[in-house]
């Protein structure tokens, strides 16, 4: 396991550049430059964090800590006891949960508790689920995690582009029909140039039977780099921009966005990237309205267009913390009764250097959680991988590997934790850090991984 200094060490090279440059809504040229420092950095950072090699040789994959943990799906009272991956005891006496002997929250009339991917469930007599938050001795509200509705079929392998690559929408159609793809992600303002690119692609993408994702991208400052002055003015500048979007591309069968990009961690945001974001509290307490309005007014911009719409909101490395808090109408201090952030899908961005997205950890030094399990217990909607991809600083044969890998991993959970798709990060970089091809040529072996991969595991 990757111990904790690693981790974070892997994190700070990925906040500087890497998670606010490497990402789909930006412009193929203003990213490789990004990228390239990312790489640098990523390896600077491993040997300040005494790492062997640079960051992305392991990553932190969460595993148990004990060797007598429960096996997945025990629960009580069918059991004695469960054995969680600390090496917690819990155990059920007259309906109330106890951990360690201790009485764990207030609980009661408990009918069922579950040890589930890697978190702890309870349901009551009244049928009600709940579930451990990374908050002492609290429970949240959630469905039963077990039933797990499949996502429909036909775009589960996609792809991350920008709007100012050289290659035409046609083209770009054919590429993606080349490796398997059906679905295409896309960021985009709301400037004429940027969104002419984007109706571009949305015709030949309607015409092909494609789905394309477009992230609307608004940030939390506004176009003088300022923060916005509150909640009301966020919220104003992205249910403009949303609309816009939306207006522009709902007649070329447009129908799901997302919603920003990575906001959760913007210098803003986050307190420390340093982080991995299971708890509220690692968030920006006094900004937090901002990016809650900002996100707010861009699922609402989108919804008044297209009230049928699906809209996303992203989150990285382990951002629980904050999806829960937005989904709950909370603030980070944990003061609750504020608006409450509803959207349609969950994205996440998953790099190899934040973990395994089904065992991920608090940091490097925790076991993990299955992510997908938890947000479609909590939040009861699908889950899609919007960016994946090992470090900008790999050689193609290691990528190679890894992208089969991942694929298998995302392929055989797809129907069991709603997974709706995964878009590999990116089509073009313009150099070899990230790009699964150059210039119209495909980068080997990356590109004949993916493509042998979709072609002997078909979407459906």
């Amino acid at each position: 396991m990757i111990k904790r200094r690693q981790f974070i060490g892997g994190l700070t090279a990925l906040s500087a550049s890497y998670l606010l440059t490497a990402c789909g809504g930006g412009s193929s040229s203003s990213n490789a430059s990004g990228k390239a420092a990312a790489a640098t950095g990523a390896s600077g950072a491993a040997a300040a964090s005494g790492a062997s090699g640079t960051t992305g040789n392991t990553t932190p994959v969460a595993k148990a800590s004990v060797s007598n943990m429960s096996a997945d799906g025990t629960s009580l009272p069918a059991s004695p006891y469960i054995i969680d991956q600390f090496g917690a005891k819990w155990t059920l006496s007259n309906g109330v949960i106890y951990r360690n002997g201790a009485t764990f929250g207030t609980t009661y009339n408990v009918s069922l508790v579950l040890f589930y991917g890697g978190k702890i469930w309870h349901c009551g007599t009244g049928g009600n689920f709940y579930v451990t938050a990374d908050v002492p001795n609290l429970w949240l509200n959630c469905n039963d995690p077990r039933n797990v509705i499949a996502p429909p079929t036909g775009m589960f392998y996609g792809m991350n582009g920008h709007f100012d690559y050289t290659y035409t929408p046609q083209q770009i159609v054919s590429i993606l029909k080349g490796m398997g793809c059906t679905s295409y992600r896309v960021g985009v303002t709301s400037g004429s140039n940027q969104l002419n690119a984007a109706i571009g692609l949305a015709q030949a993408f309607q015409a092909a039977g494609m789905t394309l994702v477009v992230l609307i991208n608004q940030g939390v400052y506004d176009s003088n780099g300022n923060l916005f002055a509150g909640e009301n003015a966020a919220y104003s500048q992205g249910y403009a921009v949303a609309q816009s979007v939306a207006n522009a591309l709902k007649p070329y069968g447009v129908t799901i966005y997302e919603c920003g990009n990575e906001l959760t961690r913007q210098n803003a945001t986050v307190l420390d990237f340093n982080v991995a974001g299971t708890k509220a509290a690692d968030f920006n307490n006094a900004n937090w309205p901002v990016m809650r309005g900002v996100m707010r007014g861009m699922i609402d911009g989108v919804k008044a267009v297209q009230s049928n719409a699906k809209c996303g909101i992203n989150f990285c490395v382990n951002d629980v913390g904050a999806a829960d808090a937005l989904w709950d109408g909370n603030q980070p201090d944990g003061s609750g009764g504020h608006p409450t952030v509803r959207w349609d899908i969950t994205t996440w961005h998953n790099y190899e250097v934040y973990g395994d997205v089904f065992s991920l950890g608090a940091d490097g030094a925790q076991p993990g959680f299955d992510l997908p399990i938890y947000c479609n217990a909590r939040y009861g909607v699908p889950f899609i991988i919007t960016e994946w991809n090992t470090g900008p600083e790999k050689n193609e044969s290691y990528r190679g590997n890894y992208i089969t890998t991942k694929l298998g991993e995302f392929y055989q959970n797809r129907k069991t934790h709603n997974i709706q798709g995964v878009m590999y990060y990116v089509l073009d970089s313009g150099d070899q850090t990230f790009g699964i091809m150059m210039n119209g040529t495909p980068l080997n072996p990356s590109y004949s991984a993916f493509q042998s991969f979709t072609a002997a595991h078909p979407d459906n």
